[in-house]
């Protein structure tokens, strides 16, 4: 089994922890601001936190249709989790997992980073294009930048 491996970081003038609190709500959040790549992200089992199955449906902006994620940690104090998407088409019949960890660090000035890391979990030694990870990287990237206007516009939601 072979890996593949994109990571973004974005700095932000928030808080680290008002940007964990903000994408804790990812599943909230996302469909709203950017519904043409998440049109809906359904709890199926769970609470919220970990081990709790979310079925995320794309919208019509990227290639795939579904996929359904597990929380694999929260640890707040730390402003780390992960989840790990273990079923659905966006695993391109090549991928057994895609693991995502998403890190934010504060930074001295009282704004933060934030880090995601995406390990793709090969079947074989088939991995994603290089298209396919570019491409990804920017949703990701385009992903984070609305949920940030999201609170500026709104920041009595957060």
């Amino acid at each position: 089994m072979s890996t593949d491996c994109i990571e973004i970081e974005v700095a932000s003038p928030f808080p680290a922890e008002k940007v964990f609190k903000v994408f804790s709500d990812f599943h909230n959040i996302a469909p709203k601001v950017y519904p043409e790549v998440y049109k809906c992200i359904d709890t199926i089992e769970g609470d919220g936190g970990v081990g709790t199955i979310r079925l995320l449906t794309f919208g019509d902006g990227v290639p795939f249709t579904s996929g359904k994620f597990k929380v694999d940690t929260i640890d707040a104090s730390n402003f780390d989790y992960s989840i790990t998407f273990f079923e659905g088409d966006n695993l391109m019949g090549i991928l057994e997992s895609i693991n995502q960890n998403v890190k934010v660090v504060p930074s001295d000035n009282g704004g933060s980073l934030f880090k995601l890391k995406i390990v793709y979990n090969c079947k074989g030694d088939e991995k994603p294009s290089a298209d396919t990870l570019k491409f990804e990287k920017e949703v990701y990237e385009k992903t984070y930048k609305a949920i940030e206007a999201y609170v500026v516009a709104h920041p009595e939601a957060y």
